[in-house]
């Protein structure tokens, strides 16, 4: 019997043709050109977070000017000082909640767009103040713009990024921010004057160039329902729980009144250089975390992170409560008004090595933080969130960070002014320690594995998911 047509070989016979295989110089040519519009959405994305970065340290060198103002409007006391460096953190806080609609109501990439108007108006109010009331609102609103990026720009990242080097993408929020600091305690060792500029440009720049990137849709509303399946419920507490103890590492505070902490403590370098040798300090950190994260994984760089900084805030309580005073007294510039402990330290000479210790230990800490709890906690927010309610648990978890941000910083001042410096420090020494057990008993390790491998791991409970 003789065969069908269909079955007969030989072109006048080929039915149904199949398309070769592109060869692998295709191949690579396309996979060439994704990765080039990730890399170049990401880097639209996040300059927001350079301006958020600039934004947070603001007050660093800005408070100490201030209250030597010759301008009886602007001249800060100690509690106007403190107003000015933790109002950030509740328009921060608002903006989180805001992002908690707009992630999904405008999409992540037209909600990062509309934080550029916040920003630009707040950094406008700061450099024409006149008052007091204008500093707070234009620190509120480039607070606000922050906390809204926060929320969206590591959401964004983590879904338009392969899995291979989504974690060097995730570091790229925390690395511009790292650098918006540093520009601006650069500024801080050459300016002496009360109008710093600020990033209305920048912000702009980075709605525009967003504009041509690729976006992520909103996701539809999660249920009560829903949000009640632990497979929901409980990557969130696990996101929530990161924030919420990243905060309590001391790292606002510390970076808020980074200047005024050295002008309190003996240091051998003036504050304001102390200041941007920390901040750039930092930037190589995260620099450090992006290109390793992939290799080492999330959960080891996190147990670093934690000890680093466990380490760093005991020997600054320390330092603070049995190392030598500064030779001049500090009064409005410093943070106490009261000897510290009631005890009286030694005068520290200008020479003395010992005085290298606050900055040797802030620099620990903020390379340990930069390394781990810093850019890992955003990554880790945006990786393990269900995909259904990631718009607004992202946004709950910035709402949730900042407003810890607020109430330390806010009591930064008053619980040195009653208890002395070393009391924050030895607090946040106890919650790294937490941190460690934390990282060891809840936080899964993500590392090269796809959004939807670690949505099926919450989901089936499977450790063939995650290692």
């Amino acid at each position: 019997m003789q065969e069908p047509l269909l079955g007969a070989e030989g072109p006048d016979y080929d039915t149904f043709p199949e398309k070769p295989p592109p060869s692998p110089r295709e191949t690579t040519r396309v996979g060439a050109l994704q990765n080039k519009r990730v890399f170049l959405a990401t880097f639209a994305a996040v300059l927001g977070n350079f301006s958020f970065g600039y934004a947070l340290v603001y007050t660093s060198p800005v408070i100490p000017a201030l209250e030597h103002s010759l301008d009886p409007n602007l001249s800060l006391t100690k509690t106007q000082a403190s107003w000015f460096g933790s109002v950030f953190t509740l328009g921060a806080a608002a903006g989180g909640l805001s992002a908690m609609v707009l992630n999904d109501l405008l999409g992540r990439k037209l909600s990062i767009m509309f934080s550029a108007i916040p920003s630009a108006a707040g950094y406008a109010l700061m450099a024409g103040a006149h008052g007091l009331w204008m500093l707070l609102l234009g620190r509120t609103l480039t607070g606000f713009a922050g906390g809204l990026t926060a929320a969206c720009i590591p959401v964004y990242v983590s879904e338009i990024a392969p899995a291979g080097v989504r974690g060097a993408l995730g570091a790229t929020p925390q690395l511009m921010a790292v650098f918006g600091s540093l520009s601006l305690y650069a500024l801080g060792t050459r300016r002496r004057c009360r109008h710093w500029p600020g990033c209305e440009g920048l912000t702009l720049t980075s709605a525009g160039s967003l504009s041509r990137s690729r976006t992520t849709s909103g996701d539809s509303h999660l249920s009560w329902a829903e949000a009640r399946d632990p497979h929901m419920y409980r990557p969130i507490v696990i996101a929530l729980l990161m924030r919420f103890l990243q905060q309590l590492t001391g790292i606002t505070p510390i970076l808020v009144y980074l200047q005024s902490i050295f002008d309190s403590t003996a240091v051998l370098l003036p504050p304001e250089d102390d200041a941007a040798i920390v901040g750039a300090v930092r930037l190589l950190s995260v620099l450090i975390a992006a290109l390793t994260m992939d290799l080492a994984g999330r959960k080891a760089l996190l147990f670093v992170s934690a000890a680093s900084m466990f380490a760093a805030n005991l020997t600054l309580g320390l330092y603070v409560h049995f190392g030598p005073k500064p030779l001049t007294p500090n009064s409005t510039m410093g943070l106490e008004s009261v000897p510290l402990g009631g005890t009286e330290q030694p005068l520290a000479t200008p020479t003395s090595y010992l005085t290298l210790v606050p900055l040797l230990a802030t620099m620990l800490f903020i390379m340990g933080y930069a390394m781990g709890w810093g850019p890992i906690t955003w990554l880790l927010m945006s990786e393990i969130l269900p995909l259904r309610a990631r718009g607004v648990a992202s946004g709950l978890c910035v709402l949730v960070s900042w407003l810890t941000a607020f109430a330390l910083t806010k009591s930064f001042l008053l619980v040195v002014n009653a208890f002395g410096l070393q009391a924050p420090f030895f607090f946040f020494a106890a919650v790294c320690s937490v941190n460690l057990a934390f990282t060891g008993c809840c936080v899964p390790e993500t590392k090269g594995r796809s959004l939807e491998q670690i949505e099926s791991f919450f989901r089936s409970r499977r450790r063939s998911f995650l290692p």
